[in-house]
């Protein structure tokens, strides 16, 4: 029987340091994933083990564009499915369910592209490895961010979401330091000097802390509180909970707006972040170690860029600083359709980082300040931001892959997705965001 508190109870005291922190450790432990795997060492790896055109049903497809598709397809999948499962998690009250299962999914499918990406031949496994992985990562997003409004109050959203991301920054760059000291000096570690073996375990030691530092935040969240057994029961239900949520929306003004800015930028957002890495090997020929040091300084200048922007919007609100870190993205964009060198595009990686961890954890906190008072909801409404993320991603990697497929080349992808943030910020403008309550 667990001790711990469920959120629903008059007992549970939200703003609790310990539970706080079990649950930005979550961050720190599948952001592992987000960097290693989707960032820095398998794009490069993949561009490297994979012949440059690979041939699906006799038609020939550049191997950037088949990684852009993967990521495409693995998004469509949850996004079709995700909404359904919350409805679930929010009536039959098996959110911490979910969240494990999902993380088991995606620790194990790291440990499986140690076998499954070794050569040209080997590609279609460990493409559907790559995307298993995918599925684990982002479904677990949408049960992990629903907590955020029970363990916190309003007025802390904006901190305590920053801390979440700063965890899986830091995290992150740990791990990723180790994976760079056995990818470049693979004899410390008693590997051989030649192929591909240091890139594999890299993978493995992502799935092992994945699911290792997941026990933290399983053992300090609120449980579950399962209301129902019956199946059918519970299904019918769970599409219930979401058209209840549905119906709510439509009443919700701010927050539709708010919902078809974010869809709009997050499709730039988080194509830039998958495809960034690919971008450099394939367009400016980095050698793995510069993609893992072009990563690392993506991920330490998004830690002081998480806070930066915590703290504009506690001076100007949460619109004045998305709408300003929308306005560099789109700079970004465009200058990076004109990079040539290595040294332009690292110093395009500052810019970047500081970017990346302000625009994810204002989002987040942004759209927990916008839901209804109390909501007991969270899980449901998190659904349709985090399916809108989804098909957002699906939409801004298949457009990359088209234009990289049309073009012979990922420069004009990168400058299209500038469009899409052009359009999320004038959607962003249309928003009012209520200021935070303060809770004594």
């Amino acid at each position: 029987m667990s001790n711990r508190i469920p959120s629903s109870s008059p007992d549970f005291v939200k703003n609790d340091p310990k539970v706080i922190n079990g649950w930005a450790l979550f961050d720190w432990a599948n952001s592992a994933f987000a960097l290693v795997i989707t960032v820095a060492i398998f794009p490069g790896y993949y561009e490297a083990v994979t012949d440059d055109t690979i041939f699906i049903f006799g038609v020939g497809v550049s191997n950037s564009s088949l990684f852009a598709f993967a990521i495409s397809a693995a998004y469509l999948i949850i996004a079709a499915f995700s909404p359904f499962l919350s409805g679930v998690a929010d009536y039959g009250g098996r959110k911490m369910g979910f969240l494990k299962f999902f993380t088991t999914l995606g620790g194990l499918s790291c440990l499986a592209l140690l076998g499954f990406t070794t050569d040209p031949a080997t590609w279609a496994l460990g493409t559907i490895c790559f995307m298993l992985g995918m599925i684990g990562f982002a479904g677990g997003l949408v049960f992990y961010n629903s907590y955020l409004p029970e363990i916190a109050t309003e007025d802390r959203y904006d901190s305590v979401s920053a801390r979440g991301f700063a965890f899986g920054y830091i995290g992150s760059v740990l791990l990723l330091i180790f994976n760079l000291m056995m990818v470049e000096q693979p004899g410390w570690f008693g590997l051989p000097e030649e192929g591909t073996l240091p890139a594999r375990i890299a993978f493995v030691t992502v799935g092992l802390w994945w699911m290792g530092f997941a026990q933290i935040p399983f053992s300090r969240l609120p449980p579950d509180e399962p209301r129902s057994t019956k199946g059918k029961k519970l299904a019918r239900r769970g599409w219930e909970e979401l058209k209840k949520v549905w119906r709510a929306l439509q009443e919700q003004v701010q927050i539709q707006r708010f919902l078809l800015s974010f869809f709009c930028y997050s499709a730039g957002v988080q194509t830039v972040l998958y495809m960034a890495a690919i971008f450099a090997a394939k367009e400016l020929d980095f050698a793995t170690a510069e993609l893992i040091i072009l990563v690392l300084i993506l991920q330490i200048v998004a830690i002081g860029g998480a806070y930066l922007f915590a703290w504009v919007s506690s001076r100007r609100g949460n619109k004045f600083s998305l709408a300003t870190m929308l306005v560099i993205w789109t700079l970004i964009c465009i200058t990076a359709y004109f990079i040539q060198t290595s040294l332009q595009f690292y110093a395009l990686a500052v810019a970047v980082g500081l970017v990346m961890g302000g625009v994810q954890s204002m989002s987040r906190s942004t759209y927990s300040k916008l839901l209804p008072v109390d909501t007991p909801d969270t899980t449901s409404y998190f659904s349709f931001y985090d399916v809108l993320e989804k098909v957002a991603i699906v939409l801004g990697t298949f457009i990359f892959g088209l234009f990289d497929a049309l073009t012979g080349g990922m420069r004009n992808s990168i400058l299209a997705l500038a469009v899409f943030f052009l359009i999320g910020l004038v959607l962003l403008l249309r928003v009012t965001v209520r200021p935070a309550k303060v809770i004594q």
